[in-house]
């Protein structure tokens, strides 16, 4: 995940106001912070608006409850992470280019944004039953875009891959665990990790590096 997208209207329907939205965003990026720093559930309400430095009731103004502040950040980062899958599938017709641009850019996505990402993929068990289907619909569409590129490489020849839909999933949960371990302070930088994974789908999907 990464960028934080506008969140429903307040409960009472009315149109958002600019400071509104920067009440909304300030919420928002202080529930990363508690929620990296806590998880979900050691984090309370009143750590996240103490660290939005507002009180424990402004929170409630913008937000139902601190699950809708999760579900946002949850919806805003798979929404983003599917766009990426979209885009990397459009720019090009050619398989091989399809699946380095999309494991590049996936990649380095998880890395530049480990934090949130962190929090949008490990988090889902704090999600509601409602939440969590619309959620696990947006992975499933990521998985299937993964999964046609590696399938058209296949049919084309340029992969040799027995189960592509096995190899889809693989390749997504390398990509998501970079966000676990990746730290901004570490050795190599998102370019570095997402070239090399590149060189690792290629030879996952059995074609040449």
């Amino acid at each position: 995940m990464s960028r934080i997208t506008q969140g429903p209207h307040p409960a009472d329907g009315t149109a958002p106001s600019g400071r509104a939205d920067t009440a909304r965003a300030r919420l928002m990026a202080a529930a990363i912070e508690a929620f990296a720093a806590k998880g979900f559930h050691g984090t309370t309400t009143r750590d996240i608006a103490a660290a939005a430095g507002m009180s424990p009731a402004a929170l409630y103004v913008h937000h139902r409850s601190k699950e809708d502040l999760l579900y946002l950040l949850s919806r805003a980062g798979h929404e983003e992470t599917l766009q990426l899958v979209q885009d990397a599938i459009a720019a090009s017709d050619d398989p091989r280019e399809q699946l380095i641009t999309l494991v590049r850019d996936f990649v380095r996505h998880h890395a530049i944004s480990h934090t949130s990402a962190r929090i949008v993929n490990y988090e889902l068990h704090a999600l509601t039953p409602e939440h969590l289907r619309e959620i696990s619909a947006i992975r499933r569409d990521i998985d299937a875009g993964m999964r046609r590129v590696i399938e058209a490489g296949v049919r084309t020849g340029a992969f040799t891959t027995p189960d592509p839909p096995m190899t889809a999933l693989a390749l997504l949960s390398l990509g998501i665990d970079v966000a676990r371990w990746y730290r901004d302070d570490g050795r190599w930088s998102p370019g570095d990790v997402a070239d090399h994974y590149c060189e690792l789908a290629l030879r996952m999907v059995g074609a040449e590096a």
